[in-house]
């Protein structure tokens, strides 16, 4: 009989995200190199697309889309910021990209879909600073275009008018940096954000939400998923009334006194982070900044790039079009 416990010391799984993301006893992780969402990518050849690294040190890449015959001269440019409540996803994950082509051929725009680091091996606020840093690259290809620019992005691309979207944690991404970049966003000169368009924010905070509380239970984002997010993504010691995950969190600097972009908020009804949204917008539409919120009854997280052809999904793409002519001038 061994007196080395072997069966007891080898490492067990202790987190585990939809298949893709394993964390285990000893601390090691294990990432999969398939995404959990394994569906058909439908490239028609109507966008064209490109992968460009925006950031070197973390070897972070983007994903630029463009219409192949744009209907005008200059397009508005809009990025999107995926989801994966900062532990998965990826702009190369066949739902993103589907999206992306969608919001390309239907908005008439420049889509950029940049990654970000991932938690828990990057807790925040790194993926905030990669989501600052995405759009520092665009500032970057502005300023090049007397010198060496990049003619597939420069030729079609309208720098003065840029729209910030995020997915989920993609979301809230978009806003810290409404609130980080302010109205005009003048450290990003020549390059000009026009507003924020937040899909589902990913909030939290550590007083359960009506609808985190009461959601229902088969949610597409239950609730246990949530809780998982969050104390693998938090800053180690933190609680979900950290300011990057509660915005108006008891330990939250006020927004009160700041002033923002125009922001389009969107929800699924029966999405359990929809009371957060909503608080979040209501907030700080009574504050005076110019919000929109608008909830798609029973509809779930990130029912958009689920599926884009529902119905649903299409009226959405509508609001993002018109929120997008209403906020061009």
């Amino acid at each position: 009989m061994s007196d080395t416990p072997a069966a007891a010391a080898a490492p067990y799984e202790v987190e585990e995200c939809r298949g893709v993301l394993r964390v285990y006893s000893d601390g090691s992780i294990v990432r999969s190199t398939q995404p959990s969402f394994n569906v058909p990518v439908h490239d028609d050849g109507s966008v064209v697309w490109k992968d460009v690294l925006f950031d070197p040190m973390h070897n972070l890449q983007l994903r630029l889309y463009k219409p192949a015959s744009p209907s005008s001269t200059k397009l508005p440019i809009f990025y999107y910021i995926h989801g994966g409540g900062f532990c998965i996803g990826s702009r190369t994950w066949p739902n993103c990209q589907n999206y992306c082509f969608h919001l390309a051929s239907e908005l008439q725009a420049v889509v950029i879909s940049p990654d970000y680091r991932l938690a828990p091996e990057n807790r925040l606020p790194a993926a905030i600073e990669d989501g600052l840093m995405a759009v520092k690259w665009l500032q970057a290809q502005a300023q090049a275009v007397s010198e060496n620019p990049d003619t597939w992005l420069t030729d079609v691309a309208d720098f003065s008018h840029v729209f910030v979207s995020g997915d989920s944690a993609g979301g809230n991404i978009a806003h810290h940096l409404a609130v980080r970049l302010g109205p005009g966003s003048p450290e990003l000169g020549p390059v000009r954000v026009k507003g924020y368009v937040l899909l589902a924010p990913f909030y939290g905070g550590t007083v359960r939400s009506r609808s985190e509380a009461e959601g229902p239970k088969e949610a597409f984002l239950n609730l246990e998923l949530i809780d998982r997010f969050w104390r693998l993504s938090i800053p180690v010691g933190e609680t979900t009334d950290h300011p990057l995950v509660n915005p108006f969190g008891p330990v939250s600097p006020s927004l009160e006194a700041v002033e923002l972009d125009p922001i389009l908020v969107v929800v699924g009804g029966s999405d359990l982070l929809k009371d957060r949204a909503k608080d979040c917008a209501e907030r700080l539409k009574a504050w005076g900044k110019k919000i929109e919120y608008v909830e798609f009854e029973g509809k779930q997280h990130g029912f958009f790039t689920i599926d884009p052809n529902t119905d649903a999904s299409k009226e959405l793409m509508l609001l993002i079009k018109r929120f997008i002519a209403q906020n061009s001038g």
